[in-house]
């Protein structure tokens, strides 16, 4: 195992009663996360790219990795710190993947500065038999997505249509500094470039001398603008198709004839249906005026394209909404498109649960996670008319598997509560159980004694069956009389299961570990349990899992598993949004952490990217007569006077998901009441909080420690 410079040194723990000590605050954010995990075409090697923590960078680490079958070595394919989503070259000899690396031959570098402090995404290209990265596109714009061609001799790739230089300086003059909110947003270009012609440009640059006279600097800098402005930025590229939309994702039939593309809101803000459909475009007629058509008109938010083998038709992933009808926040699933006709078919239909991060099989099959209750096992479906089987393997979570073109072999990423996450690969489907690790990033966890978790069932007030994850304590699996913190996940299309979490959103083990059972409910609007009952929210946002939530306290107290004088609470986002409800319902909580939750409902849609969700769940827009009372009801803000329960709150400054105005009104309500609060602002943070990893640690710190305080019981 190839050693992770850079990370912190392992604090020690105190032994727990099983005679290994405990996860400490800094090793259980050291944990190392897989963003992707990719097969190359022949199945004898990975893929992999990480994410952690480099706490002197203040900063997410992004690092590419290969695993070779040959000599069963995992190396480093890259080291700048800023590489993901690494995608292989269907001959198997290159791996493109994206990159905001700093590069000297990026141009435009005074745009780049004011465009993107982080830096510009680039697709970037690198020889698997040996050889340094280099950068296959260029400019002021990020790459939104790309793919490859299916002989791996073309790139193509999308980002936002670029201005030219007087473009920009005729903005400046005429607008200065103003933001034109809606007027400025513009679509995509898809262009392509030729991989012979990319590298023969860099072996160019490469030769090149270093110092040059202010003449040949000027014949340079004038050739650059004419390809600029004839090329959308990356010299030797061709404009293939132009849209008013974003790309977020495409895919080249495998013939090389057609390109398919999905496309979103050039802002990104969900605010209605019609900018997120699959469009299909002729290949041989590229061109800025190249029309596409249009292959969906539904309803759905889809996701993830993938051409079939016989490239008559294109899969995708539904996130959110309905393909069959009106628009509906349903459980995740896959559907299959028949490219002639725009025929849709879904796969795995009969399945109750979520279907999520598919592959495509060697032999053209699905293959899938299927998360139903608090297990999400792999699934195979041969044809839509054929049963979706379970593949035989470990209890747990199987998280994205990976296919290869040419292998029946599966690359996968696996987990248990008490088992962290690494990657996996087996010789095929029907082997999973004796599938073998291929990473050990996050071995110190197997070296801590980790809580054990359950799954919890309980029955709602109005007699609906509900379940959940208990964690428990190290050495206390099954105890009773324990202090409890109910930690509630977002979405709410979400749910909570049996696998390892460690980070700042999901720190259940953390907190077991510090002597807390931690409950994790699955509430009504949970994936996972159909889709009856994740719509079961709706007009009720809040109060309606709510009650699930207090519910399945009750239960625990009536068992005699949770200490009822010992209780808190908590969650982030949506479990921001069911903490601060619960705690105007309530007040057995002797504490409550809670984050970038709303506590009203009319501004927050108005300053939510997901707007058009959120008028959904509340059962339409606030001025409708039908809804104006669930914007009312559902709002903690006009029940705020009933919170007794100290409260921690946290907020990324720069949030747009949940506004941070959310949580200083929140706060100022608290303050106003007399109610114990502290709110922490963390700059430059969006909803995610993935800019600077103290941040989130800080979070878990202090939240623990509010805990702890308020319900003064020490860890025994």
């Amino acid at each position: 195992m190839v050693f992770l410079t850079g990370m912190a040194a392992p604090s020690f723990a105190e032994p727990a009663s099983g005679g290994k000590p405990r996860i400490t605050l800094d090793e259980f954010f050291n944990s190392v996360e897989f963003s992707k995990v990719a097969l190359s075409p022949d199945g004898h090697m990975v893929a992999i790219a990480t994410e952690w923590a480099d706490w002197e960078g203040e900063r997410f680490r992004e690092d590419l990795w290969l695993w070779r079958d040959s000599d069963g070595v995992l190396i480093p394919l890259t080291q700048s710190g800023h590489d993901s989503d690494p995608m292989w070259s269907p001959d198997g000899k290159w791996i493109a993947f994206l990159s905001d690396r700093d590069s000297d031959s990026d141009s435009d570098k005074s745009d780049k500065a004011d465009d993107d402090q982080k830096g510009v995404t680039h697709v970037y290209l690198i020889p698997v038999g040996g050889g340094e990265a280099f950068p296959v596109t260029r400019g002021a714009e990020d790459v939104h997505s790309f793919a490859w061609s299916p002989d791996s001799k073309t790139l193509y790739f999308a980002t936002r249509i670029p201005w030219t230089k007087k473009q920009k300086d005729e903005y400046k003059e005429q607008w200065k500094d103003v933001v034109r909110y809606r007027e400025q947003e513009r679509g995509d270009v898809i262009s392509r470039i030729g991989v012979a012609d990319a590298l023969s440009r860099q072996i160019a640059m490469g030769t090149e001398e270093p110092k040059k006279s202010k003449k040949d600097k000027k014949k340079k800098d004038a050739r650059d603008k004419d390809e600029d402005e004839e090329t959308g930025e990356t010299p030797g590229a061709q404009a293939v198709v132009t849209s008013q939309y974003r790309v977020k994702s495409m895919a080249i039939s495998p013939d090389g004839s057609q390109l398919a593309y999905l496309t979103d809101s050039a802002s990104q803000r969900f605010e209605g249906l019609k900018e997120i459909e699959i469009y299909v475009a002729d290949t041989s007629k590229a061109g800025p005026q190249t029309t596409a058509r249009q292959l969906t008109k539904n309803e759905a938010l889809e996701d993830e394209l993938q051409w079939s083998r016989d490239g008559k038709n294109l899969f995708f992933e539904v996130v959110q909404g309905s393909v069959e009808g009106a628009y509906a926040d349903l459980q995740p699933r896959v559907y299959s498109v028949n490219v002639a006709s725009g025929q849709a078919i879904r796969w795995a239909a009969s399945f109750e649960g979520a279907v999520m991060h598919y592959a495509l099989g060697d032999n053209g099959s699905l293959l899938a996670p299927g998360m139903l209750g608090t297990a999400s096992a792999l699934y195979q479906q041969a044809t839509p008319q054929e049963a979706f089987r379970k593949l035989a393997g470990w209890p747990g979570t199987y998280g994205r598997a990976a296919t290869a073109t040419n292998s029946p072999r599966i690359a996968f990423t696996y987990s248990e509560v008490d088992k962290p996450t690494e990657v996996y690969i087996a010789d095929g489907a029907d082997t999973l159980s004796a599938a073998r690790p291929i990473t050990s990033f996050n071995k110190l966890f197997t070296e801590r004694e980790l809580p054990k978790g359950k799954p919890f069932r309980w029955t709602s007030d109005d007699g609906t069956p509900v379940e959940g994850m208990l964690l428990y304590p190290p050495g206390k699996f099954g105890a009773k009389n324990l202090r409890l913190l109910v930690l509630i996940h977002g979405g709410p299309m979400d749910a909570d299961g049996n696998y390892f979490g460690a980070d700042w959103y999901d720190w259940g083990i953390y907190a077991a570990s510090q002597g807390w059972l931690v409950f994790r409910p699955n509430y009504r609007g949970s994936a996972g349990y159909g889709d009856k009952f994740a719509m079961a929210i709706v007009p009720k946002i809040v109060s309606a899992p709510g009650r699930d939530v207090l519910s399945g306290v009750e239960a625990l107290v009536k068992a005699g598993i949770a200490n009822p004088m010992q209780m808190t609470i908590g969650g982030y986002s949506y479990g921001g949004y069911l903490t601060n409800w619960l705690i105007t319902q309530t007040n057995e909580f002797r504490a409550a952490v809670t984050g970038a939750g709303a506590v009203e409902h009319i501004s927050n849609w108005g300053n939510d990217d997901t707007a058009y969700d959120d008028a959904f769940f509340l059962g339409g827009m606030a001025w409708d007569p039908k809804a104006r009372q669930n914007y009312l009801d559902e709002a903690a803000i006009f029940q705020v006077d009933k919170i007794k329960t100290p409260t921690h709150i946290v907020a990324g400054g720069s949030d747009v998901r949940v506004a941070v105005e959310e949580d200083y009104l929140l706060e100022h309500a608290l303050h106003m009441l007399g109610i114990p609060s502290s709110l922490l602002i963390f700059p430059d943070e969006g909803h995610e909080l993935d800019q600077n990893p103290w941040h989130g640690k800080i979070k878990v710190r202090e939240e623990a420690e509010w805990i702890e305080k308020y319900c003064a019981c020490p860890v025994k």
